[in-house]
């Protein structure tokens, strides 16, 4: 270990003031520091989550942020440096944040590569735990854990207020419609559309969650996904709707004369996935799920949830980001225009547990 950065993990130690136990969400015991005024995740799940609760308390990043992502997050996040994930630590060394979150999964929580190198750099760190890494069910318990070791349970209150809702909200237009009655979806990845995901995988949690539609049956391999299939076995498999990953297969599908045999593409019902300000769908699965979630379900099931999607996406980014945007702005984010989300429709009204309290830092 090079003698300045031994050097600062000694004066950081020393610095630091007398810490608190907790239990974290793997069971395991961890010394915390009184205070926590930094806080880091080297995953973009853990990372993302933060980015929603405390950015300011955030300092650094895990990748550069795109340009266009900008204007949809907290100013606070604009300059900072990029920390970087794990196994590279050079980052991590330099800034030290009082406490790092690890992202993990229920079954199998313990990350032995994450703790050696947190351990080497003497860094206290918690683990945060979600079946299969993402599962929307799990968000309002680590929103509960992370506002209590954060101390922003106010805040986190709200966060897993919503996304218990949202979940509420979505069975409830299920029951109204069987199962044979659903939609048939196919996720569309990479730039020709022909990379999907089984039905059982992480990366299409929202198909599963949206009454289980996904017409890709079968069991996940590895976590990466991006399963290849050809454009007879989607023509054959007829979906009603596909929902694209990329912009560029989305601007070519009506006119590629392949997929014209398409059911789908034949009337029309393609729909690009919202990206901004991380994606909504996928690629890293997020929070933003949820509102992808909402966004999904009125792409599927338009007689049925009866939501003013502009509204709802407004909301969503005040409650989670701290950002105000306009109607105009959140029909950009869906490409749609607002006359077509919002005719007919009553304005949401929100309980006040739902009310965005939060202010653009």
């Amino acid at each position: 270990m090079p003698a300045n950065r031994e050097k600062n993990m000694q004066a950081d130690e020393q610095n630091r003031p007398a810490g608190r136990e907790i239990t974290d969400m793997a069971g395991r015991r961890a010394t915390l520091p009184a205070v926590v005024k930094t806080v880091y995740s080297a995953s973009p799940y853990g990372f993302t989550a933060l980015c929603s609760i405390a950015p300011e308390m955030l300092p650094g990043l895990i990748q550069p942020l795109p340009s266009e992502s900008l204007k949809y997050l907290p100013a606070c996040l604009h300059k900072l440096p990029v920390i970087g994930m794990l196994p590279d630590t050079d980052g991590l060394a330099k800034a030290r944040p009082d406490l790092v979150v690890v992202w993990a999964e229920t079954k199998k929580p313990f990350h032995k590569k994450s703790e050696d190198a947190l351990n080497a750099l003497n860094l206290p760190f918690v683990y945060v735990t979600m079946g299969d890494l993402v599962d929307l069910a799990d968000y309002p318990a680590a929103y509960d854990f992370l506002g209590l070791v954060l101390n922003q349970k106010e805040r986190t209150d709200r966060l897993a207020s919503y996304c218990r809702q949202t979940l509420s909200e979505v069975e409830a237009v299920l029951q109204k419609v069987p199962a044979d009655k659903r939609p048939r979806v196919y996720y569309a990845e990479g730039r020709d559309g022909l990379a999907t995901e089984f039905d059982d995988s992480l990366h299409a949690h929202l198909l599963k969650l949206a009454g289980d539609v996904n017409i890709h049956r079968g069991n996940i391999k590895t976590h990466a996904g991006m399963e290849r299939v050809s454009i007879e076995q989607i023509a054959a498999a007829g979906p009603d709707i596909i929902i694209a990953l990329e912009r560029a297969f989305f601007a070519d599908v009506f006119k590629n004369p392949d997929w014209k045999q398409v059911k789908a593409v034949i009337d029309r019902r393609v729909f690009l996935i919202p990206s901004l300000p991380f994606n909504w769908f996928d690629r890293p699965p997020s929070f933003m799920r949820f509102i992808g979630l909402k966004w999904l379900m009125k792409c599927l099931y338009p007689e049925h949830y009866h939501i003013d999607l502009i509204a709802e996406i407004r909301h969503f980014f005040s409650l989670f980001l701290g950002v105000t945007i306009s109607a105009a702005e959140a029909a950009e984010l869906i490409n749609q225009p607002v006359r077509h989300q919002t005719k007919g429709l009553a304005p949401h009204r929100y309980p006040d547990s739902l009310k965005p309290t939060g202010k653009a830092v």
